[in-house]
């Protein structure tokens, strides 16, 4: 062994890396960047659920019990239907997380000196906001009876609030019901991007991309040609882990075949351009895999799959919107877990949409302008 050699091998790998001032600078801001930004995005405590609230008491007691939940900081008021049977369609859709539902005449039960019941409905299809959201829900209630046994003279401890919790699509808070969709969508985006990251830079080292390029090859004719392998591979793994996650792990499908369907091609379209744009604007394989690993960090954190978007701090939460797997998740977990159809998820299915024009007709664009040139 040379250290001579050695020594000569890598001052050749440093001026390699020199000669690539972009790959240089991914692999020294990419860390920086994603250990600033995680440290703010990393968290469990969830503020601020989106909660709906039914006052069907509208007394003095009602609104102290809903201010006891929105003084700690953890639920926001964002529905006040006038009936319980209005929930369901807040809950299907996200709009809300939680329900306080405070019957008529609870004023009426604490003054008599009886326990009032107060009914708390938890959405479970998150199983880790659902946890979090019912432990603080349940701290609430304590603060309230806390605050009447304070001021009540008559006796050593007052009738207070018996909070009924229920929750609904995941009863059991089993997180492998809410995770298996999750993976699901998580798989078909990193096994499509990292394919196709590569395919077109992969080409472009071994020079067969310019040969490709003076035959008389379309640009339509060339994606087809590239995708159409690789989704119908992803749409085999896809079955497969389905498959597994229901008849293994016993994950129930309450929703519609359609809603997975066109929730999952449009994700498909949105991984194969962002792959498809990675490949084209890369010189090199290693310059595309760090650009590839520069994307999907992100993106798995940002888009709910690993730390609930409601734990995140509130100038964080608007970026998620700009995250396609955030809407991926929100379908897979909406028609597996709560069963919702495409009215519940339009709004989702309809973000992919807009992703899906814009990021694969990018694509398809810096393909034209490679062949052109």
């Amino acid at each position: 062994m040379s250290l001579t050699r050695i020594r000569l091998l890598v001052w050749k790998e440093f001026l390699q890396l020199r000669r690539d001032p972009l790959l240089l600078r991914l692999l020294l801001l990419m860390p920086i960047i994603q250990l600033v930004g995680f440290g703010y995005v990393v968290s469990v405590d969830v503020r601020n659920l989106p909660t709906a609230v039914v006052d069907l008491d509208q007394t003095v007691v009602s609104r102290q019990l809903e201010s006891s939940f929105t003084a700690s900081g953890y639920f926001l008021v964002v529905a006040r239907p006038d009936a319980e049977t209005q929930l369901t369609s807040l809950l299907d859709t996200g709009v809300a997380k939680v329900a306080l539902v405070i019957p008529q005449g609870t004023q009426d039960l604490l003054a008599r000196g009886q326990t009032a019941p107060v009914g708390i409905v938890v959405d479970g299809s998150d199983s880790q906001i659902a946890s979090v959201g019912s432990g603080y829900a349940a701290q609430a209630i304590a603060r309230f009876n806390a605050s009447r046994t304070a001021a009540f003279t008559g006796s050593l401890q007052a009738p207070g609030i018996d909070a009924r919790t229920r929750v609904v699509f995941n009863p059991t808070l089993d997180p492998i019901n809410t995770m298996i969709p999750g993976l699901v969508a998580a798989i078909l985006m990193i096994s499509l991007m990292s394919i196709m990251s590569q395919a077109v830079v992969r080409e472009r080292e071994s020079g067969t991309l310019e040969q490709m390029f003076v035959t008389p090859i379309r640009p339509s004719e060339y994606l087809i040609g590239k995708v159409a392998p690789y989704a119908l591979l992803a749409v085999a793994q896809l079955s497969v882990v389905a498959a597994i996650g229901m008849l293994w792990f016993k994950v129930p499908f309450n929703g519609s075949v359609w809603v997975v369907f066109v929730g999952l091609a449009l994700f498909l379209l949105i991984s194969v351009g962002l792959g498809l744009l990675v490949s084209l604007i890369s010189r090199t394989r290693q310059q595309a895999l760090q650009a590839l690993v520069f994307i999907m960090i992100p993106t798995m954190v940002l888009s709910g799959f690993i730390f609930p978007i409601e734990s995140m701090p509130e100038a964080i939460q608007p970026l998620t919107y700009a995250v396609p797997l955030r809407y991926a998740l929100t379908v897979l977990r909406g028609s597996f877990v709560k069963g919702s159809g495409f009215e519940a998820l339009a709004t989702p299915l309809w973000a992919m949409v807009g992703f899906a024009i814009v990021i694969f007709g990018a694509a398809v664009i810096a393909t034209r302008r490679r062949i052109a040139e």
